[in-house]
């Protein structure tokens, strides 16, 4: 007898291939039989005709902490994902000194926008060294399986201290103290070692993560650990790749690839970065991805992380990025509740004062930018069901030229939407020309892969832990601005090449011997939500939330974690260590 069969579907299995009617069984927690399926089972779950496809693979988080009190990993929990890579852009938990933990906090939150007051209601400090970190998160319970990195920020202010959080340069003996570590870490089962080269990362003090200037001798020594056990990927977030916004340039990423190539043939291990398309060079991703792959010869095998939508950030009175941030009557009501807010923002006399001459001396400086008529021209509406792929016709700086009003004016107005709870997209990267096909071009590559989320981290900013559900929404069935991509596509971009990235060859394909990670979904009726300010992280922190329907089974392991959104009592997550095999054939 099986303990779980699914009936009648309609089988995405990640390759690639045609998509196919028939059954699938489970027996402890592998697929058994894809095809016709008489046996019995313990439970049968009945399909009809609905969607099945591997549980998704999302390899960008920053769930380091997170994982520590939430089983389930919201909000990506919530589109289909089963396995999650954490430990991205060199900043996580561990190795930590006793002494070092308020600033290992203060890191992640000036990097990531996680709140710092939730962090140190939440995070339970069970470990020093990173192998400690990994057993702690081995005992948790879960719903879903975690990987992580070992991270370069952590590690460097471990070895060096002082020196090393304020970016000094390493001594030989610093690097070596570097390697056995990272080493350590890869021996005891992290995915990969990850750094961040991009002055937009920088903590809570304003000081750029430590690793952001390293040396080669540093990379190249780190790297070492990589080569000798033959473990890992080498993640990064690169100067002049990702940090366009804030002076690197694109002299900066072409040295970065330069040294990248060199050390992924060096080590004979993947090193991935981060790409995003900028206004003011907008081919240069497709140089980059062309470097690539004319290396492969070389024997380096460097692969670029993509976005699916614009890269960019919610605006609204409940986010970081609001336009008012520097206008003194708004200041001025700004910590009332939303209610109490939005009812004074409607009395005429205070709307006039808000969108009057003055303005703070030292300004909130994602104010400052939303007042750029560039960024303006980027700045639309989001909506419910929320619209990623706007045309420039919908622009705050186009409606105000239609209406014959200030942009703020429109703004202000728009903000108050669904009383205040309206959010604004600002795109930011990725959108040049008002729409996604240099997204379509990306995914298109066979030297990215689909990543960039960011599930748990910039909580007051965005909310793309939803891309799973923006891929099969958008891009398989509702894009009315360009070309669709086929559903076996995007079901392969989101398993088994992110899978198979970090090494996890166990998962992501629909066969007899994999994991039996899959999702029954209502492809005809699957929404994406519009995102929503919640206060659920410790110590009442906020976040944005993104939830979806349509989703109508998750299923980890081969047990029913997820019925609709709601969570079962089975905990079957497991923390991955190191690589997996390719299963025999049941």
């Amino acid at each position: 007898m099986h303990d779980l069969v699914i009936k009648d579907a309609k089988i995405v299995d990640g390759t690639g291939e045609p998509s196919f009617n028939g059954d699938i069984a489970v027996t402890r927690g592998q697929i058994t039989h894809v095809g016709k399926v008489e046996e019995e089972a313990q439970r049968t779950l009945h399909a009809d005709g609905r969607l099945v496809t591997p549980g998704f693979v999302d390899i960008h988080t920053h769930y380091d902490a997170q994982a520590t009190w939430d089983p389930q990993l919201l909000p990506t929990g919530w589109h289909g994902v089963t396995t999650t890579v954490f430990g991205n852009c060199g900043v996580g938990f561990a190795p930590a000194r006793p002494d070092q933990h308020d600033w290992l906090i203060g890191l992640m939150e000036g990097v990531e926008d996680i709140p710092g007051s939730a962090l140190t209601a939440g995070i339970r400090w069970e470990w020093e060294t990173f192998p400690q970190y990994l057993d702690a998160l081995e005992k948790l319970p879960k719903s879903i399986d975690i990987g992580t990195h070992v991270p370069h920020g952590a590690v460097r202010a471990y070895v060096m201290g002082e020196r090393g959080a304020r970016n000094e340069a390493a001594t030989a003996d610093d690097i070596e103290g570097m390697y056995r570590i990272v080493r350590e870490g890869l021996e005891s089962g992290a995915l990969g070692f990850s750094t961040s080269r991009t002055m937009a990362h920088r903590a809570v003090d304003g000081e750029p993560v430590p690793g952001t200037f390293a040396q080669e001798d540093e990379l190249f020594g780190i790297g070492r650990a990589l080569k000798e056990t033959g473990l890992g990927v080498f993640e990064l977030s690169g100067a002049g790749v990702a940090g366009d916004a804030v002076g690197d340039g694109p002299d900066d990423a072409l040295q970065e690839m330069e040294w990248m190539h060199r050390l992924s043939a060096d080590m004979q291990r993947p090193v991935s970065f981060a790409v995003l398309q900028f206004d003011s060079r907008p081919t240069q991703w497709r140089n980059l991805i062309e470097i690539c792959k004319s290396k492969r010869a070389d024997g380096a095998h460097v692969i670029a992380q993509y976005a699916a939508r614009p890269f960019g950030s919610l605006g609204g009175l409940q986010t970081d990025l609001n336009l008012f941030r520097n206008r003194p009557a708004y200041v001025a009501i700004e910590g009332l509740p939303l209610a109490e807010r939005v009812a004074k923002m409607k009395d005429p006399s205070i709307k006039e004062t808000i969108l009057g001459p003055d303005r703070i001396v030292e300004p909130d400086g994602f104010a400052s930018l939303m007042e750029r008529p560039e960024v303006l021209a980027r700045t639309f509406p989001l909506g419910d069901p929320p619209n990623y792929e706007p045309s420039p016709e919908e622009s705050v700086a186009a409606i105000a030229e239609r209406e014959g009003r200030p942009a703020d004016h429109v703004l202000y107005d728009l903000m108050l939407g669904d009383e205040g709870r309206e959010l604004i997209l600002v795109a930011f990267m990725n959108y040049s020309d008002g729409d996604l096909h240099w997204s379509y071009d990306m995914m298109h590559s066979d030297d990215t892969v689909l990543s960039l989320g960011d599930g748990g981290a910039h909580c007051g900013l965005i909310c793309d832990a939803s891309l799973p559900t923006f891929m099969l929404t958008h891009w398989t069935r509702d894009r009315a601005r360009g070309p669709k991509v086929s559903i076996e596509f995007a079901v392969k971009r989101m398993t088994r090449d992110t899978a198979s990235l970090y090494g996890l060859h166990d998962r992501g394909v629909l066969t007899p011997g994999y994991k039996a990670d899959l999702n029954i979904i209502n492809f005809e009726n699957l929404k994406l939500c519009r995102p929503e300010m919640a206060y659920d992280l410790p110590g009442g922190a906020r976040r944005l939330l993104q939830r979806a329907e349509g989703f109508d089974y998750k299923v980890l392991s081969g047990e029913v974690v997820m019925e609709g959104a709601e969570p079962t009592e089975a905990m079957p997550g497991r923390l991955i260590r190191g690589p997996q095999q390719t299963p025999m054939k049941w």
